[in-house]
């Protein structure tokens, strides 16, 4: 069996983009130790009033997230995915947030997607199953 996974560091983001990862990665890191019950409907009330993210939207989300903190960059998906979610909620659109399992071997995961497919997530990482998950918040007509 292999160990975690530990994800190349991004260069760093300018600074004015470092700062409100900054502010992402700290809240993420206290938000991601909350029951799954409590951190679903928190990223839930934290989605309202944003549009959906793009992949590019996305993506450029989970790379300053991952360039700016070591930690995220690390095997620690659940505080990375939900940086990049609350980075994202901090420009104005939200992604999906996801968390799930797979078997064979049994691993535990939390990812962001857009546009239907997982985000800055390695080759083969497609397999898990999604058990709980936050998308963007339909728009009222």
């Amino acid at each position: 069996m292999s160990g975690p996974v530990v994800l190349p560091r991004e260069p760093k983001p300018p600074l004015r983009e470092r700062a409100a990862a900054h502010v992402a990665i700290g809240a993420a890191r206290l938000i991601a130790r909350l029951p799954p019950r409590h951190l679903r409907a928190l990223l839930g009330a934290l989605r309202t009033g944003a549009v959906p993210a793009t992949y590019d939207q996305a993506l450029a989300a989970r790379t300053a997230v991952t360039g700016t903190s070591a930690h995220c960059a690390g095997p620690y998906c659940v505080p990375r995915s939900v940086a990049t979610a609350l980075l994202c909620r901090l420009r104005g659109t939200w992604p999906t947030w996801c968390t799930g399992v797979r078997t064979g071997p049994f691993a535990a995961h939390a990812w962001v997607e857009a546009e239907g497919r997982p985000v800055g997530e390695p080759a083969g990482s497609g397999c898990f199953s999604t058990l709980l998950s936050v998308p963007p918040r339909e728009r009222e007509r």
